[in-house]
């Protein structure tokens, strides 16, 4: 079996990195229940921005520049709501982090928006559990939500039930779950999956795992191959991401005789992420969710003129919690941001489109379905634009 892919292999040598940067080990602490402040919105309204300034990490310096800019850019967009933005660094340290949180209520915030990582979000909302303040964090990270922290980052969950939902359309019935074994967020993706088909109906009929090396996924690909072919799987849901195991995956899979559309592939993450996985014939045909493109692109395009550079990919998370906290705001009442006036069923409007947060404390956001044609990401099934849409 001959590898010709130089991508593939590029893609194995970091194959050792989470399925989601902000996706990381599952936090245990359970947090108390906060139902939230009581505000004045005839004052500027302190909101606490947490972000990972000071860290020693590559790119968070960047990272946090971008979040706050998204936040300031949101604020200025607001039409009569008043604001009174405050930022604290978290260095990316858990500790520095419940330091920060602390803080920022004793100088009077009323919300905390972020931190980025879960274990530093984590950190702060035990740190303020006993102050009735509510945290939005930046994470993906479903475990950590609950009690008097959401979590912002779109989740495996939202992203498997809405291409399960699609799947299920398109006559998709007996689903298999690829995953790699003995990793955090690999794992996480894989029951994602899981319970995300019995919420929607569909079947997963098998599943199977290889080890997170390009020898294990070598090795795994013709055992996946005669599993999918014993179950008579139609769509094989992966729960690896483009910088793992897809690229190896989606060239070795065919040579098996396994491919698209015969049994079409899922992605659990956006596989247009290099751009040049585009260019990868493996992937040609494959579904996955993202974000609504037209209104990320607007989204992009503000950004970019207002601050002289691309925005980062998830910098939009700092503008959507700012949208939907000054939206609160914006009712003149005195709960506004309490567990229930942030949970309300209609949700809200960001720059990635409508998302609601949930009691749990997780959140579900309105998705496309696109494929890719050509080496070019071509959407096949239109993000909803409300919350009545069919999958919610």
């Amino acid at each position: 079996m001959l590898f010709n892919s130089s991508f593939a292999r590029k893609g194995l040598s970091v194959i050792g990195l989470s399925l989601a940067s902000l996706a990381l080990a599952a936090c245990q602490t359970v947090v108390p229940s906060s139902n939230g402040p009581s505000i004045n919105t005839n004052k500027p309204v302190p909101v606490a921005l947490l972000v990972p300034q000071n860290s020693s990490a590559p790119g968070d310096a960047v990272l946090a520049q971008s979040l706050e800019n998204a936040a300031r850019m949101a604020i200025s967009d607001l039409d009569g709501v008043l604001i009174d933005l405050r930022v604290y660094p978290t260095a990316g340290d858990p500790a520095v982090a419940a330091a920060a949180a602390s803080k920022a209520v004793d100088d009077g915030a009323k919300i905390i928006l972020g931190p980025l990582y879960s274990q530093t979000s984590n950190a702060a909302a035990v740190a303020v559990a006993n102050r009735n303040v509510n945290v939005l964090s930046f994470s993906n990270n479903t475990a950590i939500a609950g009690g008097n922290v959401f979590v912002l980052g779109s989740t495996f969950q939202n992203t498997a039930r809405r291409l399960l939902s699609f799947a299920k359309s398109q006559g998709k019935s007996r689903v298999m779950v690829v995953s790699g074994a003995n990793n955090v967020a690999e794992v996480a993706g894989r029951d994602a999956i899981v319970r995300a088909a019995v919420q929607v109906g569909t079947p997963v009929v098998t599943t199977s795992e290889f080890e997170m090396s390009q020898q294990g996924v070598v090795g795994a690909v013709p055992q996946i191959a005669q599993a999918a072919r014993a179950a008579n799987a139609d769509a094989i849901f992966f729960a690896s991401n483009t910088a793992g195991a897809i690229p190896l995956l989606t060239q070795l899979l065919p040579e098996n005789g396994i491919k698209t559309p015969e049994r079409q592939y899922i992605g659990l993450t956006q596989w247009d992420i290099p751009p040049s996985t585009l260019e990868l014939p493996g992937v040609q045909g494959a579904w996955f969710a993202q974000p609504d493109p037209a209104v990320k692109a607007r989204y992009d395009a503000r950004y970019s003129e207002a601050f002289g550079q691309p925005p980062h990919a998830i910098s939009g998370l700092a503008y959507d919690g700012i949208a939907a906290i000054g939206a609160l705001i914006q009712t003149k009442k005195s709960d506004a941001l309490t567990r229930d006036a942030l949970t309300q069923p209609q949700g809200f409007v960001g720059v990635s489109g409508i998302f609601r947060l949930n009691q749990d404390g997780t959140n579900e956001r309105g998705l496309s379905v696109s494929t890719i044609q050509n080496n070019k990401v071509v959407q096949i099934d239109p993000a909803p634009s409300n919350f009545q849409a069919s999958g919610f």
